[in-house]
């Protein structure tokens, strides 16, 4: 019998320990694909919005690790190819950042926008989050001197957009007006 009060006394502390002890969640994993605006062309990898946006979501306490699969020159017919293998299982969220590639390489919209939902559909069947940045137009300071490539500023600017959606995201959703919400069960007598 006092073997048993013992064992019961153990499991109960181990209960109270592990209720105690914060839960590490597992770092949430992001994968940035694009061409050479991806890359950080002209400023440096470091300088780049998927590096920036991985130090913004940390200073907010988010633990997330950002890899950069942009590859200079591509256009979206090559992210598309690639995607799957540049997108490791257990990715989260992709950011897809088409650019001007394909137009500037005599692709068509057409194609573009074809293979922009191929790839979010690739996405979205394996359950991972698409955001798509492809702003329409490219605000004018964005530029480096070559009216091409995203300036230092620029890619600050971008990844914090990104910080900010990626962070609302994560939060609880929270009443919206217009929105019917389940009214509390009442308590039994």
């Amino acid at each position: 019998m006092n073997l048993i009060v013992r064992t019961l006394a153990l499991a109960a502390a181990l209960v109270v320990f592990a209720a105690a002890a914060p839960l590490q969640a597992r770092p949430l994993n992001i994968v940035a694909i694009g061409a050479s605006n991806t890359t950080g062309f002209g400023v440096g990898a470091q300088n780049a919005y998927p590096a920036v946006l991985q130090a913004l979501l940390r200073k907010k306490g988010i633990e997330a690790n950002v890899i950069n699969a942009g590859v200079n020159g591509d256009v979206t017919a090559g992210m598309l190819r690639r995607i799957d293998s540049a997108v490791p299982k257990g990715t989260d969220i992709v950011i897809l950042q088409p650019g001007g590639n394909d137009l500037r390489f005599f692709g068509t919209k057409a194609a573009r926008t074809a293979n922009i939902a191929a790839m979010a559909q690739r996405m979205h069947a394996r359950g991972i989050r698409v955001i798509i940045y492809d702003p329409d137009p490219v605000p004018a300071d964005f530029y480096q001197w070559d009216h091409i490539h995203f300036n230092a500023a620029a890619h600050a600017k971008i990844a914090a957009v990104l910080a900010a959606q990626i962070e609302a995201s994560l939060q609880p959703q929270a009443a919206q007006p217009g929105i019917a919400q389940p009214a509390p069960t009442p308590a039994k007598p």
